[in-house]
């Protein structure tokens, strides 16, 4: 045991927190994206496995076609809006639950990148070669646009969701019977938050084939779990932290920095050395444990004040 520990090397460790930093705010920008269907709207949105992929696939195609990096952007998150408006549509006007919606949408993109990858199951984009946004050979410029990128888009959000149209999206996912009793057109609301939730998600896949050079069939497997694990942690966090002096903006703040948190977390997992394809299950069970602390917190809440009645009437 001793030599196991002997062999972790902490100047490593403190090299790589950087870059964990740098890809943690891309996949908190992502976690936005996801923090509209799974907390605005209360709806479980699957399509971001694909349309992350979208985002990024859309972005490196453009790039290398001599698009400049911001205007690619521009049109994977309109592409990305465009997933999400067809999931919208299954949902709300032919009555396909939510979930189901999503995954056929998923599974749809998946043939979709394929073809906007010309059939090919990767393509690099070298920021030799193009002018990307940011990239990991160049970390600290990442963090700052990563950075730059996540406070503007939290300051539309905050501004945007506290307009008409925006509470309108807030009030359907908090009680869709009675928005529709004060004139709202709920449908009109699923559709517009799911695709503004997956344009959000495809500018984070944008992002990070720009990061990390290359765009990948496979690059948003498994997002939506991170999306959720990041949207967890930064209200655990949060709570805990600011409690009821956390207001809407605040919340946007701590999803992006559960998404650094939740990517520090990977780093660690890596540097000691435990086996890489375990990931998936670690990842699970950070998600667990988080969902589960707000839970078993208003457990034993309930439990002692049910002690303290209880005691009072014996008194």
């Amino acid at each position: 045991m001793s030599a196991y520990f002997a062999s972790l090397n902490l100047l490593k460790l403190a090299k790589n927190l950087p870059g964990g930093v740098s890809q943690g705010i891309i996949w908190g920008i992502m976690a936005l994206g996801v923090y509209i269907t799974f907390r605005l709207l209360d709806v479980a949105d699957l399509t971001v496995d694909g349309s992350f992929t979208t985002g990024g696939a859309v972005t490196v195609m453009l790039i290398l076609a001599g698009w400049p990096a911001w205007a690619a952007l521009l049109v994977a998150v309109l592409v990305g809006m465009l997933a999400g408006l067809v999931t919208g549509l299954l949902h709300t006007r032919l009555g396909i639950p939510a979930i189901l919606a999503g995954i056929l949408t998923q599974l749809s993109l998946y043939s979709i990148n394929l073809r906007i990858m010309g059939m090919s199951a990767n393509k690099a984009v070298s920021v030799d070669k193009y002018r990307l946004l940011l990239s990991s050979r160049n970390i600290p410029r990442a963090i700052l646009i990563g950075g730059i990128f996540a406070v503007v888009l939290i300051s539309i959000m905050y501004w945007y969701f506290g307009t008409e149209q925006g509470s309108a999206i807030r009030a359907t996912g908090n009680n869709a019977h009675m928005s529709r009793a004060l004139g709202i057109n709920i449908n009109a609301m699923k559709v517009l938050g799911l695709s503004l939730s997956n344009g959000i998600v495809a500018l984070s896949g944008g992002l990070m084939s720009q990061y990390q050079g290359f765009a990948d069939i496979n690059m948003g497997r498994g997002a939506i779990v991170i999306g959720l694990a990041a949207v967890i942690i930064g209200e655990v966090i949060g709570n805990a932290l600011l409690g009821k002096h956390l207001n809407f903006y605040g919340t946007l703040s701590f999803v992006v920095i559960g998404g650094i948190l939740y990517y520090l977390v990977i780093i660690l997992v890596l540097w000691l050395k435990l086996n890489s394809n375990d990931l998936k299950l670690f990842t699970a069970v950070i998600v667990a444990i988080f969902l589960a602390i707000p839970y078993l917190r208003s457990q034993r809440i309930s439990s002692f004040a049910k002690f303290r009645k209880g005691a009072k009437e014996h008194a």
